[in-house]
């Protein structure tokens, strides 16, 4: 079978030329709420069963969310749940974002701490970042105690680890070498 990405990338980038134009915050939102519904077993399990109608689907995904359906967002579920596409909602919310981000000249960025830090503390760190990485960031922040001390940032496929887990692992294999 076709990897996930390459049959979601069609399905993202059309959402997104229709998100264009119209509100593209309030599409990012409904596409962000589909690919968390559709990332859910329970969901895919329910629409996989052959005795449940097509339409008994969509109208229990659409139960599921926060707010009713436009039109389009309706025939977009709609022809999703037809072809048996519901399992490719999270990689289409992923790539959908991807591309909401290069139109926006930003990026995310998933920062992980060693301890929990203040709003302040984050606002600091993303002001910093957006200078280095030379673009604006939509920070994720999780805690991992392992890091012993000190943040790794990962925006795209850029990895900034000053952790101090890091550094002992350089130092490691500077002295084993």
């Amino acid at each position: 079978m076709a990897e996930l990405a390459t049959v979601a990338r069609p399905y993202a980038e059309a959402l997104f030329r229709v998100a264009q134009a119209g509100n593209l915050a309030q599409w990012s939102d409904l596409v962000s709420e589909l690919a968390q519904i559709g990332g859910n077993a329970e969901v895919l399990d329910y629409a996989r069963n052959p005795k449940v109608s097509e339409s008994d689907v969509a109208a229990t995904i659409q139960s599921l969310l926060k707010t009713p359906l436009n039109a389009e967002a309706n025939n977009f579920l709609v022809m999703l749940v037809a072809n048996g596409r519901i399992e490719l909602l999270p990689e289409i919310g992923a790539q959908f974002q991807l591309l909401k981000n290069s139109a926006e000249g930003a990026a995310d960025a998933e920062i992980t701490s060693a301890f929990d830090m203040s709003a302040a503390q984050v606002s600091e760190l993303i002001a910093t970042l957006e200078k280095k990485f030379s673009r604006k960031l939509n920070p994720s922040v999780t805690v991992d105690p392992s890091l012993i001390g000190g943040v790794r940032v990962v925006v795209g496929d850029e990895v900034l680890d000053t952790s101090v887990r890091a550094k002992l692992q350089q130092m490691r294999v500077a002295l084993v070498a």
